[in-house]
């Protein structure tokens, strides 16, 4: 056999198979990774996604939490993973876009080593007090913090978070401490417990028990007040336009993942985000869907990765 049939031949015995392979997509169960513990807006937002997933495909999808180091752990396992669609990455504004810029090494290469999927929300921010602290509006706060340098904490669940609460203090001309924590959920437990006195949270975490009363809404962030939180004014409305800014989850598949199944796996998810349900059950959440294009998300990554540099540069914040 010359050089040219054995390629021919090649072609024509392992072309079918592998196409055989990606048609048959997933053939076995799904595992979504989360970088951060149970109870906060990545895990609802995975879970709730997971079951339409798991529905439409016939297989059962795990989420499999992965909490510590603002998301790298988890983050950097997904990296790792077999690269056949049948290991995702709860992928978060923080971890993908903010954690490389803190940390010398975070685990993964944000930029090379995923592929893209969808992004699957865009939301604020909220700034939760415990209602034990005498404040009931931003400037309220921003006076009770000048008069105790120092002595007030606000609790972050990644680094998005702590960024947020970052350019609040340089907004402000504040000194709040800052306390991490590996998920919303333990740290919305211990802000509930008034271990500390605020909170930047995402608004899966904070809207049920700002409804109840048991912690009290100051501020989201960005431009437009949450339908679930429509009494608490935006950052842009009390003057903060340093806070003008969004956070976002979405999915990521390991780099090298064949574009067959990223395009099957763009489309699921998509349908999945835009089925009525999950809309009118994400939204009761506080989270705004916002699927797009493996392309579209792609590139938002990449334009983020450079703006949050910039703001961490700026803040001059480091992890180590």
């Amino acid at each position: 056999m010359n050089r040219y049939s054995a390629i021919v031949y090649c072609a024509l015995v392992l072309f079918p198979q592998i196409a055989g392979a990606q048609a048959q997509f997933p053939s076995k169960p799904v595992r979504i990774i989360v970088p951060f513990a149970p109870g906060g807006g990545t895990d609802a937002f995975a879970r709730t996604v997971g079951v339409k997933l798991a529905a439409t495909w016939g297989q059962q999808v795990i989420v499999d939490n992965r909490p510590g180091a603002q998301g790298n752990i988890g983050t950097a396992a997904g990296a790792r993973a077999a690269a056949d669609g049948h290991t995702l990455t709860l992928a978060y504004v923080g971890t993908l876009c903010i954690n490389p810029h803190l940390y010398r090494n975070p685990g993964f290469d944000a930029l090379k080593d995923f592929a893209a999927v969808t992004r699957g929300t865009l939301e604020s921010c909220v700034l939760v007090v415990h209602p034990s602290l005498p404040v009931r509006s931003v400037k309220e706060l921003v006076a009770l913090a000048k008069r105790r340098p120092g002595e007030l904490s606000f609790a972050s669940s990644a680094s998005g978070t702590q960024l947020v609460g970052e350019i609040f203090k340089l907004a402000t001309g504040t000194d709040i401490l800052h306390v991490p924590y590996k998920g919303a959920g333990p740290a919305v437990v211990d802000l509930l417990a008034g271990n500390v006195q605020m909170m930047y949270s995402n608004p899966t975490a904070a809207v049920p028990h700002v409804k109840t009363g048991r912690l009290r809404g100051l501020l989201v962030t960005g431009q437009k007040r949450l339908d679930t939180l429509p009494d608490i004014p935006t950052a842009v409305e009390v003057g903060i336009r340093e806070l003008d800014v969004y956070g976002w989850y979405g999915v990521v598949a390991p780099a090298g993942t064949p574009g067959t199944i990223i395009s099957r796996l763009n489309a699921d998810i998509v349908a999945t985000l835009n089925a009525a349900e999950t809309r009118q059950r994400m939204r009761s959440l506080g989270q705004e869907l916002s699927p797009s294009t493996a392309e579209q998300f792609r590139e938002q990554i990449r334009k983020e990765f450079a703006l949050w540099g910039k703001v961490v540069r700026a803040a001059g914040v480091k992890v180590d």
